[in-house]
């Protein structure tokens, strides 16, 4: 469910960049992407109460595996995107199939990348941290996707 939303939020960003109007609202949805990471790695330093030394280990690493994550998932958007018939309905079985293939692909992509960076974390922060690092990035999620919901009943 919860990467059912973020692939659609991602997709509705991504869409939004892609329209004619895309200079002020480019920067707008840049600064908004800013301000999100500056609060995550808030809210994240906080959750596992990194010392120096683990911060500046941690950071770099964790940034690197952020980048690569959101560079596999926008190639799979992007992907979807370039598709010239966007109704399932019309796809052959053989174009279904091979858009399976590359789905599964992606995912599987992403979960070696998550394996690495965890096999990482392992040498930076002890196991007690990178499993309060999960449930900081899944509580962090939740609280964003509260705050775009309530902006969104209160306009």
């Amino acid at each position: 469910m919860k990467k059912t939303i973020l692939l659609s939020v991602s997709f509705l960003f991504f869409t939004l960049l892609s329209t004619a109007q895309i200079g002020p609202l480019r920067e707008r949805f840049k600064e908004k992407k800013e301000q999100i990471k500056a609060l995550k790695i808030a809210f994240i330093t906080e959750e596992l109460q990194l010392t120096p030394d683990e911060a500046t280990k941690f950071w770099p690493v964790f940034n690197a595996f952020e980048d690569k994550q959101q560079e596999i998932r926008k190639q799979k958007i992007k992907a979807f995107l370039n598709r010239k018939d966007d109704r399932l309905d019309n796809l052959s079985e053989k174009d279904a199939a091979t858009l399976l293939v590359q789905m599964e692909s992606t995912e599987d992509e992403l979960y070696q990348l998550k394996k690495k960076f965890i096999s990482n974390l392992k040498g930076i922060l002890p196991a007690v941290k990178i499993l309060k690092l999960k449930r900081a990035e899944e509580e962090f999620s939740k609280k964003l996707l509260q705050q775009y919901r309530d902006r969104k009943i209160g306009r």
